[in-house]
């Protein structure tokens, strides 16, 4: 029996652990998004490229060989969600962390840190290192700030 609470003591662990909480979040957010750009397109978009192209509905567009029905029409409605997804997730999501990770790099460090990244192998060493721990390329230091002088 006490094998069985170790197994279920060790299960417990895995579930809870961040990266499969993160996991199972980002699951159920990101199934709720693909629902939601799915209504857009076959709501609102669909009908505005139909305008132009005059057929009112994508998903009815099909053709038939040999008593084979071909609808290529949801095809374009799946084509036209994923490129709609992958320009919202570039555009609101990779150059947004991309824009961050450059200006980490660059040496845009919050204030209250007291380590920086190294300008050669960007590992994060000290503030006032002259040189990196890791890959022991030179470092300017970093000026640390004076301590306010009470007034008194």
């Amino acid at each position: 029996m006490g094998s069985l609470e170790s197994l279920w003591k060790q299960f417990r662990a895995f579930l809870l652990q961040g990266d499969i909480v993160a996991l199972a979040v980002a699951f159920v957010i990101g199934t709720a998004f693909a629902a939601v750009v799915k209504a857009l397109i076959t709501d609102i978009l669909t009908p505005i490229i139909a305008l132009i192209f005059g057929q009112p509905d994508f998903e009815a567009l099909s053709f038939t060989i040999n008593s084979s029905h071909f609808f290529y029409g949801d095809f374009i409605n799946a084509v036209i969600t994923f490129v709609s997804i992958a320009i919202a997730v570039f555009f609101f999501v990779v150059k947004p962390v991309a824009a961050f990770s450059a200006a980490r790099a660059r040496g845009n460090v919050d204030a209250e840190s007291d380590t920086r990244p190294c300008t050669e192998c960007l590992s994060e060493i000290p503030k006032l290192a002259r040189r990196c721990s890791f890959c022991t390329a030179p470092q300017e230091p970093m000026q640390s700030p004076e301590p306010v002088a009470s007034a008194g």
